[in-house]
């Protein structure tokens, strides 16, 4: 996989709600291919208080446009800084970066997301699409300012919703929803991005009923080239690195005790 570092101009930032935004970054120069479930290094810039890169995943990519996006909720220093940042500005990313989601067809999936989990289904909406499979898409959020990006989902599939208070869609936590009530189900695989409990919870469930899960995990990654070891997880097959042998691992090989 070819990568670049260079710098990008911010040519649209979107605030849909309060703490989140999109940002929208246009290269001169050719971007790279970028697969679902890849992300991106971003350096702070003029930031006395930030050091280290902060890692995104990637929303969308136009190719003609030379652009691509960011959905990023803005938590912490780092992210607070993105938000503040004006078209024209200048940002450095070190990207495409880590694995990608497996691609199936003929099927039918589920993707299933919760807060900043919702970054990597877009791109991988479109190429699904393209492969024939059937997509439901399960959103979770504390309530209904916290469900996003659902106008996007629906032009790859259906969209369904559950919020802890009960503000839209089903009342109770994604793994509450009624999708996972029925006995038998045609869910061929299922997608998750999200908290990690939330995914651990989804691991189980995919496991019960015999459906391969992929997990895109969202520790914290410094470098992004695993050499500064600060991302690793526990896994079947011993420790890995987030950044360089994931994000994205099968449920089963991760070493999820539940």
């Amino acid at each position: 996989m070819n990568k670049i570092v260079a710098f990008h101009e911010i040519i649209d930032i979107e605030y849909p709600t309060e703490g989140n935004f999109i940002l929208k970054l246009r290269s001169h120069e050719d971007i790279p291919e970028i697969k679902p479930g890849n992300f991106a290094e971003i350096q702070i810039e003029n930031s006395q208080e930030v050091f280290l890169r902060r890692p995104f995943s990637i929303l969308d990519v136009n190719y003609k446009e030379n652009w691509i996006s960011f959905f990023i909720k803005a938590i912490g220093k780092g992210t607070r800084k993105l938000s503040e940042m004006r078209e024209g500005e200048k940002l450095n990313l070190i990207y495409p970066l880590g694995n990608s989601f497996s691609e199936v067809q003929n099927c039918k999936v589920l993707i299933i997301a919760g807060g900043s989990g919702l970054a990597p289904f877009v791109l991988l909406g479109k190429a699904l699409q393209k492969n024939n499979v059937h997509i439901t898409y399960l959103l979770g959020g504390k309530s209904k300012k916290d469900i996003l990006l659902t106008e996007e989902f629906m032009k790859y599939g259906n969209v369904l919703i559950t919020t802890e208070d009960g503000t839209a869609g089903e009342k109770g936590y994604v793994t509450d929803h009624s999708i996972f009530k029925t006995e038998n189900t045609d869910i061929n695989k299922i997608y998750t991005c999200g908290p990690e409990p939330m995914m651990k919870v989804v691991a189980k469930i995919a496991a019960e009923k015999e459906i391969e899960c992929e997990v895109s995990l969202e520790n914290m990654m410094a470098c992004g080239f695993g050499i500064c070891l600060c991302c690793v997880t526990p896994t079947k097959d011993g420790n890995k690195r987030v950044c360089w042998e994931g994000p994205v691992f099968n449920s089963n090989y991760l070493k999820w005790q539940i």
